[in-house]
């Protein structure tokens, strides 16, 4: 019964992909099979991308394998990265741990899109909670202070997380100053971060709460509140308390992802 199933799946793949779009398919999931982070998973993660869809059609893979999916051409650097299950990393993404700096913590199912730049040096941590979302071009730098994101967070393009800020006192060079510290940065789970959001250091954004796009985030956000503005100001309350928070149309949650992924 279990060899007739296999047989009836491979000719409704086929008749239903055609020759090419079967090929395709195979090759994609063959090679999916080795993909992790070392030498010989990063190669396969290469072969993958020979017949991949691009962009946001590739967050799917993650969940063709627990390793997750991380693109060749991005770069880990450290020796206290955690990547948890289904974590899909994408093109030209940087993760780097500085000699001295805390480590980073991905948790289950976190997309992190291209060009995202996530750094800890001295006294810098950055944990991230599972099925959290960092759209393009992020920047999350943590310095003598560290960056916690909770579960589900909407993060959209260009947004900048700094829990650190440089002296400005006269007589001496900024450069030469130490980096002044008020406290960690801490996202609650739901929260939706717009696009171009900057958030500075001591700053807790709460649960579900909302941050208009081109804002700078310098003081708390209280649960489930509207603000924008440079600096963030609050304009109103979410009608309900806590929903899931909005995403972009591309967030590729679970509900997004098809069925022979999904059943892998």
């Amino acid at each position: 019964m279990e060899k007739q199933t296999l047989v009836t799946r491979f000719f409704t793949s086929l008749r239903t992909r055609g020759v090419l779009g079967f090929f395709k398919h195979t090759w994609i999931r063959f090679w999916m099979h080795f993909v992790g982070i070392g030498p010989t998973g990063r190669i396969a993660a290469w072969m993958v991308t020979w017949f991949a869809p691009p962009h946001y059609e590739r967050w799917p893979l993650a969940y063709m394998n627990p390793k997750g999916f991380v693109a060749p051409s991005a770069t880990l650097h450290g020796k206290d990265i955690h990547l948890g299950q289904n974590v899909f990393v994408d093109d030209r993404v940087l993760i780097y741990q500085s000699m001295d700096g805390g480590p980073i913590n991905l948790g289950p199912g976190v997309a992190v899109s291209r060009n995202t730049v996530i750094q800890t040096e001295k006294g810098g941590s950055v944990t991230v909670g599972e099925k959290t979302r960092f759209q393009a071009n992020c920047f999350l730098s943590a310095a003598q202070g560290s960056i916690r994101i909770g579960r589900e967070v909407g993060i959209a393009p260009y947004c900048a997380f700094y829990p650190h800020n440089h002296g400005t006192s006269a007589g001496s060079s900024i450069r030469s100053q130490s980096l002044e510290v008020k406290g960690d940065i801490v996202v609650e789970d739901g929260a939706w971060l717009g696009h171009g959001v900057t958030v500075l250091s001591g700053v807790r954004i709460g649960k579900g709460a909302v941050i208009g796009a081109g804002s700078t985030v310098a003081t708390d956000v209280p649960d489930g509140a509207i603000v924008w503005g440079v600096p963030a100001r609050k304009i109103m309350n979410r009608k309900s308390a806590f929903p899931e928070a909005p995403t972009e149309e591309h967030s590729s949650d679970l509900s997004q992802i098809p069925e022979d992924v999904k059943s892998a």
